[in-house]
């Protein structure tokens, strides 16, 4: 799987001779490999440098392109170089988001150029998946929710945070995937009200929320999702902040559709828990775009205005936090449609009680 073709369709809209790619993530959607290199990609050609690491693995996985590896006397960036004299670029896109200053004065004091930012070039294309990529998330996702079902069975009262994120990394790695998507989050009682807690050594206790985030890789693209549950009955409290959450949840997934700028989704999930009388404890965005990294863009959050674009595959993840107390957050990944959204979720979001 590549997007070369995509890449070189694009350099037009922008007034691009080539694009340089040589950040990872730019790198294994512009050829579908992981390696560690830069594409050169033309309206006629595209090239692939990579080193002796790689070789043997790229001219096997890389279609599409001229391969070529670096050797003592050439690295990449003067093979980058040759193939600009040679192909008669003139003005060459960068990954403004990705390339280092460092780097970008290397490029510029080397080439004979004009070194362009078309980071959009690229990300506008990933923001919109396509059908091999959402196959690709499903099955990521599919893993991840495999791996919930087991963990809920699992989990019991004196087990540590750290103990329960140990075994979700080793029941999704067992059930298929390729890697994690991000280090997991697991987080009990006073710390669920950390929305990015580091699970420690803190014990699940009896009548206490669980709140776990987690999601791998499969084929390069990333799952995530994120489920509170109860260890032994619940408050009164707890219970109306997790209704409140998922009603929240359920109205910023009613607005999702191609179209609809991100700004407009969280307003509607935001509302919800503004009316409930939490507003101030929903500190952080509704939700971000997910693809071959985990935090990709379009956002779905208070100031982004981008309209969604079909196969758009955003998070749906609001969430409560009481300080010192507890929090709870429930997350799915949905992909935009022209009249909605696919939620790419299956575990149920009732409140699970251990």
């Amino acid at each position: 799987m590549n997007h070369l073709k995509q890449i070189a369709a694009g350099l037009d809209e922008y007034g691009l001779d080539a694009m340089l790619v040589t950040s990872a993530p730019g790198e294994f959607y512009a050829v579908g490999f992981h390696g560690e290199g830069a594409v050169v990609v033309t309206s006629g050609e595209c090239r692939y440098f990579t080193d002796s690491r790689y070789i043997e693995a790229a001219e096997k996985q890389v279609a599409g392109a001229h391969i070529t590896m670096t050797d003592r006397s050439k690295n990449i960036q003067a093979l980058v170089k040759g193939a600009v004299e040679e192909l008669g670029v003139k003005k060459l896109g960068f990954e403004d988001g990705y390339m280092t200053v460092a780097q970008y004065n290397r490029y510029a004091g080397d080439l004979p150029c004009a070194l362009t930012p078309a980071n959009q070039l690229i990300s506008k294309l990933r923001a919109a998946k396509d059908a091999e990529e959402i196959e690709l998330m499903k099955k990521a996702q599919e893993i991840t929710d495999k791996a919930f079902s087991e963990i809920i069975r699992f989990i019991r009262p004196g087990m540590t945070e750290r103990e329960i994120a140990a075994r979700l990394q080793y029941d999704m790695l067992r059930l298929g995937a390729d890697k994690m998507s991000f280090d997991p989050i697991v987080v009990t009682g006073p710390n669920g009200s950390l929305p990015h807690g580091i699970p420690g050594d803190r014990k699940v206790e009896p009548g206490s929320f669980i709140t776990m985030d987690f999601g791998c890789k499969y084929g390069g693209y990333c799952s995530d999702m994120t489920r509170t549950v109860a260890v032994g009955e619940p408050t009164q409290e707890m219970r109306k902040v997790y209704d409140t959450v998922l009603r929240a949840q359920r109205a910023g997934i009613a607005a999702t559709r191609a179209g609809v700028p991100g700004k407009q989704i969280d307003a509607a999930a935001r509302k919800v828990i503004e009316e409930a009388g939490y507003g101030p404890y929903f500190g952080h965005g509704y939700g971000h775009s997910v693809g071959i990294e985990i935090h990709e863009s379009p956002n779905a959050n208070t100031a982004d205005e981008t309209p969604m674009p079909v196969g758009a595959a955003v998070s749906a993840e609001p969430g409560i936090y009481l300080p010192g107390r507890f929090g709870v957050r429930i997350e799915d990944v949905v992909v935009m449609t022209e009249d909605g959204c696919e939620i790419l979720t299956k575990s149920p979001k009732e409140l699970i009680i251990l």
